[in-house]
């Protein structure tokens, strides 16, 4: 021993001994069991410690190479679970001072090499000793070396983050525990000047730019994940801490109050305090402007970004009703800082680049924020206390900012809105600078700033809504707009967001503060700016502004109402009167004088029009308005009509309403306005709507000039925007009529002609509708729509009309539109086959758009449109054109059907298929179900061309071909739904069309060989066969020739290709004859359906439904066993074989049932063997197809289709016993369940998605199965629930046997069966005990069987045997057992207890339980409500309903009476 201990020991501090044997010789010592060492651990800490101190004290030369090995060895030891497991048994190992000492060297060297690589090694050591409190106490003994460390190693992580270098999670892990430790430090210390003293002069500043660096870095994919999302924001937190601890300590609020508050007194007195304080505002306001610590630049924004943080943690701390002042002196001290402050007093010259601006009003935005909402400013106390000092201090910031505006930046406009925020007389004495400046001057166009702006606005309007000196903003704001303007490209006074906030303002002041706003306003406009308008296009945009805001105050009032006070309603009389004749008139003579600058209008003509229009239409539309809703308001319009000696309808070009403005003038107005695509164009299209409305209501019989006055009126809003409407270029719209110009008129006007369809089509010429409908389908068409950004989602462009009206339900009623536009449709692809070939003139498509025919005879008789002269003579007519229009469509049927039957297709290329998939999604927009019937079937015919006489190029995506016609075949399964379906048969025999679709299909079909696998595959055969479903089911029930359409599809398809290709030898397509199947399977399933629902006494429709199946099905069966020879040994049944040969089956039986019970009974009539109707057609293929799917059922795992389709098979294959193949039986089938339950793939969200599936299967099998198979499964199942499957780790077995118990408690049982499963009940109970680390699916099973117990357990007349009873009693003290088990797992069940007694009482109240199951299972429920609370009962009283509310009561008065009680004394004498 003592020889091994010599040796080592020498050989360590031996000169001779090089230095890697030392290094290893060491490793070994550490690692072995056998060197034997008094204190080995410590001599081997002291001598790596010592050598590595002796190195960097220069005491030691050592290599690099060397001393990297000496930190590894370190850090090993560090690290190792040996000393870790040392320590843990109580072990003193100890560490010296001195290393810490190196350590923090090493950063510090580290970091002023700007070198990464060499210092991980030391971190980790820094991590080792500081994760383990036994060997940490070497910094956190001495708190210097501990703030050392904290600080190199923020300055390291600073100057990581501002290299290019990825960043790793090793030094950040190491900063994030060195900041734990030192925090734990800090509280500990009882000096808060030494701490204060600590934080500013090693960590504040270090930790600021940290802080800064970690929030503005652009994170990369190489940086560490976890630093980013996790690290970075835990370290922020814990600077802050470390900040708000150090620096703003709760003993240091004297200091800081002293300090703060003494530099408001005077100077002689300030200078005798300052001798006895600590000072720590300049102390902390030094460091934070000392630019040393980083460059000028970066310092700028470090400043900004720290000073909010900086009052945020003095507020948390300091913020009490006492201390405001000094909260606020601190405010201003720190806001110093900042360069924006020396703006105040003109003390910095420099310019601010606008990101400056942006980083420096975005601090003071936050400093603002943080003083609303601590409440730090009270008006009165500021006033009455300290003579306004914070007002006047609030009052220059206002000034400053409102002097250097800055609309671009969002920042600027909160910043004001705070300060409103705080007092309205802040800003009211630059109330006129701040509407110019952040209103009506402000150049705003980005989202992120207008809505600031909006903001400010609307906290503007709402200040002087609630102080009731709305009048006096706009004075202001009206101020502002005469102004001469900066340039002629002013924005909109009001947005759609402020006049919605106007809106509201104006609903809440009193009527006479808007009237004197609105009286304000035309004294503006006939004093400053009417006299001046004429050649000056600045008065004239100033003139469109104002006459914007008073057509908005209008628009946006209360209307006047028969309750509104007649001095009001006079006084808006007045208005009214005024506003025509003092600014109206005078801008109608400006333009009746000018009209014949028409050809060179200038600017100004152009806004005096729009402003003049505008003026009018609102005149107009009030003038109505107020005469509905008011009778004391006197209507100058009804005036002016009644005193015309003209008709009624002739008025309404309303120049009787404009003294001095006669017919001729108003015609002269109205041609010069059109000329301009802005706000005068629209305004004229909305007076002549206005004139549309007034006629329809006033006059109850419409005279010959009422209708050409309509007519002219609808026609002229139609065409003003005819010539816009092919306007490549237009912008969105945002609602606002005086922002109409020449790129969003057309956005307007299209949204003010589809917003009135309802009464502009009745007065339409019929091109004039199919105008409306061409404009329809283009702007629907159209690739080129405008875009649309993320502010303007709320604007109007034509595309969001058009398509608004498209999906409207509206649109079927205007029924001459509806039909014209699918017109339309149907010649836009027309127009996109031409473009695939020439000479399609014989094509289907080409004859259903052809002009010259009357296809929409049957809708223009009945309907009124202009130019059409009812009389006798028209209607004999209409009767023959609608001849025509049928005879044509049943023409073009036929055309379809030859050139299906002759394989005579035409080629699209891929950019045709898009086209026709986007005109097919605009059909499907429609409402399909309410067509005409002349649509309807055009509609029909169409689709059936598309889908029989075009082929995609091969060159073509398959699977947009697919999707081409898998599109085609929903909108023909739509198109069965219809009102109008049996109009199809007028032009098509069913079994025609059905032979055209599927002929169709196995052409082609030919080319999808690639894409059989795919989901769109699976979903273009279901598709095809809900289309076929459809139709055939509309075929049985409209008997639609039902015997002769049946018959001829049965045989069409005994004659289909597949089956004279397999005769030949023929290569095999296996698409063709997977679309095959559909129809076949289709068929078969729709006549068993029908044959099933036939009552006994229709034998004679029975018998031939019976007929036309029999075939079908011997046919089907052929198909399957043809497509299942080709299948190769190890290829999986194809997904589309199962549900076709479940519903063989399902046919096979009916027919059993029906058919063949018929041939017995006419046996004399048919000589045939009835024997053979007994025998399945199809035997050996359901056997063998059988044991193929419990082959696979095993391996299928989580593939849902697969199943739902096998477990349907199996349902029905089990309900015939017969048919098992061999020796298996029902347990065959049981088997392959719960193998597949207990199944690796098989989740417990595929066992819920298989629940219906399952469940009929076991209804299925306990219904097929014996007594004896019945005990056999339950036997397995029990198996599945033995406890040693949990000690196996085998949880699927246990989830297989709880999901079949489940399933077979969902089975109707009786006689032996039930008593079978009630013998087996207790073992259930008792086993499920282990199962409840499950809790939800547990409890699933649990309350099952707790139903089960209740419904056998109830009073009966005759109790039947006692061995019965005995059982279920049995089960009833299981139940109780297992209610207090569960009760004593309180963790797992506590959340469930509410739902557990609600379920009880919900049974309870259904039986009446025999005394002895009720005893023990109130017992049990007793357990349960011990870990209710007081919240859970009144949710069950509140939630049950009155009946079960009673049972619940009457159970909870016995629980607190008998149990509660019992309970709480029992525990009052329990130690």
């Amino acid at each position: 021993m003592a020889a091994i201990y010599s040796g080592i020991h020498l050989k360590l501090k031996s000169a001779k001994t090089s230095w890697e044997d030392k290094i290893k010789l060491a490793h070994f010592a550490w690692i072995s069991h056998q060197c034997f060492l008094p204190n080995k651990e410590q001599v081997l800490l002291d001598w790596v410690s010592h050598a590595l101190v002796s190195y960097y004290n220069k005491k030691l030369e050592l290599e690099d190479e060397i001393v990297e090995k000496l930190w590894t060895y370190l850090d090993n030891i560090l690290h190792s679970r040996k000393l870790q497991n040392l320590l843990k048994d109580g072990k003193t190992i100890n560490l010296s001072f001195l290393i810490a000492q190196v350590i923090n060297e090493r950063i510090s060297e580290s970091c002023v090499q700007k070198s990464h690589g060499n210092v991980g090694t030391v971190l980790s050591c820094c991590r080792g000793i500081l994760s383990t409190p036994p060997l940490s106490i070497i910094y956190t003994a001495k708190c210097e070396l501990m703030v050392n460390l904290l600080s190199k190693l923020s300055w390291l992580a600073c100057q990581w983050l501002t290299s290019e270098d990825a960043v790793t999670s090793q030094l950040f892990d190491v900063l994030q525990l060195t900041f734990a430790q030192y925090l734990l430090i800090q509280r500990q210390q009882i000096n808060p000047n030494r701490v204060f003293g600590q934080v500013t002069s090693h960590l504040f500043q270090p930790c600021l730019l940290l802080r800064h660096l970690l929030m503005a870095r652009v994170w990369t994919p190489a940086d560490d994940g976890r630093v980013r999302q996790h690290l970075s924001r835990e370290i922020r937190n814990q600077v802050e801490a470390v900040l708000q601890a150090g620096i703003f300590q709760p003993e240091l609020l004297s200091s800081y109050r002293e300090e703060l508050l003494t530099e408001r007194e005077p100077q002689d007195k300030k200078k005798r305090a300052l001798k006895t304080i600590l000072m720590p505002v300049n102390t902390v306001l030094s460091k934070l402007r000392d630019a040393s610590f980083c460059e000028p630049t970066l310092q700028v924004i470090i400043v900004a970004n720290s000073v909010p943080l900086l009052y945020k943690l003095f507020l948390d701390s300091y913020c009490k009703a006492e201390n405001h002042m000094v909260c606020f002196h601190m405010f201003t001290r720190l806001f110093g800082c900042l360069r924006i402050s020396h703006l105040q007093e003109d003390l910095w010259q420099e310019m601010l680049s606008p990101v400056d601006w942006s980083t420096e009003l975005l601090a003071v935005e936050q400093l603002l924020n943080l003083v609303l909402s601590k409440d730090i400013y009270n008006v009165a106390a500021d006033r009455i206390r300290h003579k306004g000092t914070q007002f006047q201090f609030y009052r220059k910031l206002a000034e400053m900012l409102v002097n250097h505006s800055q609309a671009s930046i969002p920042a600027w406009f909160r910043c004001l809105k705070a300060l409103i925020s705080l007092n309205h007389l802040i800003v009211e004495p630059d109330l006129d600078d701040l509407v110019a400046s952040a209103w009506i001057d402000a150049e705003v166009s980005e989202p992120r700033t207008k809505k600031p702006q909006e903001t400010l606005i609307n906290a503007m309007f709402q200040t002087y809504t609630k102080l009731r000196q709305f009048p006096k903003l706009f004075e202001e704001v009206l101020s502002v707009i005469c102004r001469p303007a900066a340039d002629e490209l002013r924005l909109p006074v009001l947005s759609a967001g402020l006049t919605e906030k106007l809106r509201e303002c104006l609903l809440e002041l009193p009527p006479n503060q808007i009237l004197d706003i609105l009286f304000l306003i035309l004294e503006k406009c006939q004093t400053l700016i009417i006299p001046d308008v004429k050649d000056d296009s600045d008065m004239a945009l100033k003139l469109l502004s104002v006459s914007s805001v008073l057509h908005n105050f209008l628009f946006n009032m209360k209307s006047l109402d028969n309750v509104t006070p007649l001095p009001v309603v006079l006084r808006t009389q007045s208005l009214l009167d005024k506003m025509q004749r003092e600014v109206i008139q005078p801008l109608l003579d400006l333009l009746k004088d000018h009209w014949a600058e028409e050809n060179k209008p200038g600017l100004w003509l152009e806004k005096i029009s729009d402003s003049a229009l505008l003026l009018v239409y609102t005149w107009v539309e009030l003038d109505t308005l107020f005469s509905i809703n008011c009778s004391k308001y006197v209507s100058r319009l009804a005036e002016a009509a009644g005193g015309v000696t003209d008709c009624a309808a002739e008025s309404w070009d309303f120049s009787a309403l404009l003294p001095g403005v006669d017919r001729q003038c108003w015609k002269r107005v109205v041609r010069l306005s059109s000329n301009f695509c802005s706000a005068s164009k629209y305004c004229l299209e909305l007076l002549m709507l206005q004139k549309i409305k007034k006629i329809l209501m006033q006059t109850s019989v419409q005279t010959e000039a009422d209708l050409h006055t309509l007519q002219h009126a609808a026609a002229f809003i139609l065409h003003s925007g005819r010539s816009s409407m092919s306007m490549e270029e237009s912008e969105p719209w945002n609602g606002n009529i005086s922002a109409i110009n020449a790129l969003t008129y057309p956005a307007a006007h299209w949204y003010l002609v589809v917003s009135n369809l309802t009464i502009l089509v009745p007065h339409l010429s019929l091109k004039d509708v199919e105008y409306v409908a061409d404009v329809l389908l283009k702007i629907l068409s159209s690739t080129k729509a405008p875009g649309v950004s993320a502010d303007q989602d709320s604007f109007i462009t034509a595309e969001k009309a058009s398509k608004a009206l498209l999906h409207s339900t509206f649109l079927p009623e205007i029924k001459v539109l509806h039909c014209a536009f699918i017109s339309r449709v149907i010649q836009q692809c027309s127009s996109v086959l031409c473009s695939a070939t020439q000479g399609v003139a014989d094509q289907p498509i080409q004859q259903l758009s052809a002009d010259n025919i009357p296809w929409h005879e049957e809708v223009l008789s009945s309907c009124k449109m202009v130019g059409m002269v009812e009389a006798q003579a028209e209607k004999n007519q209409s009767k023959d054109e609608a001849f025509i229009c049928w005879t044509t469509m049943e023409k073009i049927a036929q055309r379809i059907l030859l050139l299906t039957r002759a394989g005579s297709t035409i080629t699209l290329e891929e950019d045709q298929i898009e086209s026709f998939l986007h005109l097919l999604e605009i059909i499907s927009a429609l409402k399909l179900d309410s067509l005409f019937p002349s649509d309807h079937t055009r509609c029909f015919l169409l689709l059936l061309s598309l889908v029989a006489n075009t082929r995609a190029n091969v060159s073509c995506s398959k699977l947009l071909s697919l999707k081409f016609l898998i599109t085609c075949f929903r909108l023909l399964t739509c198109l069965q739904t219809g009102r109008s379906v049996n109009s199809v048969f007028k032009v098509f025999h069913a079994s025609d069309a059905l032979e055209a679709v599927v002929t169709a299909l196995f052409a082609a079909s030919k080319c999808f060989a690639d894409v059989l696998t795919t989901p769109d595959w699976a979903e273009f055969l279901q598709v095809i066969q809900t289309f076929l479903e459809c139709f055939l089911h509309m075929i049985v029930e409209k008997r639609q020739s039902l015997k002769l359409n049946l018959e001829k599809f049965t045989f069409f398809l005994a004659s289909c290709k597949p089956y004279a290709d397999a005769d030949r030898g023929k290569p095999w397509n296996t698409a063709v004859n997977q679309l095959l199947l559909v129809p076949l399977t289709t068929l078969c399933h729709v006549l068993t359906l029908y044959l099933q629902q036939q009552p006994e006494k229709k034998q004679q429709l029975t018998e031939m439904l019976s007929a036309l199946l029999e075939p079908t099905v011997l046919q089907t069966g052929t198909a399957i066993q043809l497509c299942l020879k080709n299948l190769t040994k190890d290829q999986p049944l194809p997904l589309a074989f199962i549900p076709s040969v479940t519903t063989l089956l399902k046919a096979d039986l009916s027919y059993m049932s029906t058919g063949g019970f018929m041939k017995m009974e006419g046996e004399q009539e048919n000589p045939k063997d009835p024997g053979k109707y007994r025998e399945y057609s199809h035997t050996e293929l359901y056997q063998k197809f059988y044991t193929r799917i419990l082959r696979e059922l095993t391996s299928a795992g989580g593939h849902l289709q697969f199943l739902h389709s096998a477990l349907q098979f199996l349902t029905v294959f089990c309900s015939v016993t017969d048919l098992y193949p061999g020796e298996e039986t029902v347990l065959t089938v049981f088997h392959a369940v719960k193998n597949l339950l207990a199944g690796p793939g098989t989740t417990v969200q595929v066992i819920q998605d298989l629940e219906m599936q399952l469940t009929e299967l076991m209804t299925q099998l306990v219904e097929s199965c014996t007594t004896e198979e019945f005990c056999v499964m339950m036997r397995l199942v029990l198996q599945g629930l033995e406890v040693s499957n949990i000690w196996k780790q085998n949880p699927k077995e246990v989830l297989s046997a709880v999901t079949l118990i489940k399933l077979l408690l969902s089975c109707p049982l009786t006689g032996e069966k039930e008593k079978a499963f009630w013998f087996t009940s207790p073992q259930i109970i008792t086993a499920l005990v282990v199962m409840l680390k499950a809790a939800p699916s547990f409890l699933n099973s649990f309350n099952r069987l707790v139903v089960s117990v209740m419904h056998e357990g109830r009073q009966k007349g005759d109790r039947g045997s006692t061995d019965e009873f005995g059982v279920v009693l049995k089960c009833a003290h299981l139940v109780e057992r297992m209610y207090s088990h569960i009760a004593a797992k309180t963790e797992e069940f506590t959340v469930f207890s509410v739902f557990i007694v609600a379920q009880y009482v919900i049974e309870l109240q259904k039986v009446t339980l025999h005394p002895a199951v009720k005893k023990h299972l109130t017992e049990g429920m007793y357990h349960i409500l011990d870990l209710c609370i007081e919240r859970d009962i009144k949710f069950l009283n509140a939630s049950l309903q009155m009946g079960v509310r009673e049972v619940f009561k009457e159970l909870y008065n016995d629980y607190t009476h008998y149990h509660k009680t019992k309970k709480h004394g029992e525990k009052k004498y329990t130690a």
